[in-house]
């Protein structure tokens, strides 16, 4: 791995998605290039970003086996490959190991290329989104199509840094993101899909609180537009420095690449200068976290 540099140029991929994987790939393909050619050597895709179906078993027909093979994760490994860049896959759908037991579902993975094309980290979402808008009809399940991953973050050493994985709903759990910081991680990718609603009200402070909390920079795509299930995203692709300062955001409700640089010193500088995760008084909240399980367990026998 080479040493790495001081200023990161990143991007965050904003999609459109539809139920067309082969259309799917082909734009991303090209919005890979395009970020390529500005000078991007780490590249984030959105959620589903080769896929986002109408019905909870389509995603079962385009869903791919573990080993790595299938042409999501083909298309992965070979665009970081030609281009010689870190590539990450927003989530891609992943057919569960025993799929007699679990025909109808698959596991949303957030997959890591490096420059050599070799995958190098996956992380399958934790929180699903599982939800009903206050004062209206509109309701969400993705337990219905989507397996949850195992309690465990996941970082990776990369020659951009060392990078926490996330995704989507992950970022209305602060502790997730805690974790990351405690496992050292030097930037956070949270690849997204949110929904108008939820979009408008929280997208930018969920990301730009994720990023003042844990003094780490936030790269944040996500989907635009109406999708074929006719769920309309929020798009406002974001990525965002330790100080939650935004560096850039999408224009447009369309396809688009968001260019940023990242300056890897002002991490340590900031918490150096401004220690708060250095303040924390750990005994207080394990105390709360002991006695908020011991409820949990009390109530959910």
């Amino acid at each position: 791995m080479s040493e790495a540099k001081d200023i990161l140029r990143v991007a965050a991929i904003q999609l459109v998605s539809i139920d067309d994987l082969a259309a799917n790939l082909d734009t991303a393909g090209q919005l890979i290039d395009e970020a390529v050619d500005r000078g991007a050597s780490l590249i984030v895709l959105p959620e589903n970003f080769a896929f986002l179906g109408q019905r909870a078993t389509d995603y079962t027909a385009v869903g791919e086996t573990e080993d790595g093979s299938g042409p999501i994760q083909s298309f992965l490994a070979r665009k970081a490959a030609t281009h010689g860049i870190w590539l990450i896959g927003g989530s891609v759908p992943l057919a569960p190991p025993d799929r007699y037991i679990e025909p109808t579902r698959v596991i949303p993975a957030c997959l890591v290329y490096s420059p050599q094309g070799e995958r190098r980290a996956r992380y399958d979402k934790i929180h699903l989104f599982d939800v009903g808008m206050p004062g209206s009809k509109e309701a969400y399940r993705e337990s219905a199509m989507f397996i949850p991953g195992p309690l465990t973050p996941q970082v990776v050493d990369t020659d951009a840094g060392r990078i926490g994985l996330s995704i989507c709903y992950d970022l209305r759990f602060p502790e997730l993101y805690r974790a990351l910081a405690d496992a050292c991680a030097e930037l956070v990718v949270a690849p997204s899909a949110f929904t108008e609603t939820t979009g408008q009200a929280h997208w930018h402070v969920l990301v730009r609180a994720r990023a003042i909390e844990n003094q780490l920079p936030i790269i944040a795509p996500g989907q635009a537009g109406v999708q074929a299930n006719g769920r309309q995203t929020y798009g406002h692709s974001l990525i965002v420095d330790a100080w939650g300062r935004i560096q850039a955001e999408a224009t447009t409700d369309g396809p688009e690449v968001v260019i940023a640089d990242l300056d890897r010193t002002h991490m340590p500088a900031l918490r150096s200068r401004f220690p708060a995760l250095r303040h924390r008084r750990l005994s207080v909240y394990e105390t709360h976290m002991a006695h908020a399980a011991t409820d949990a367990s009390a109530s959910n026998p």
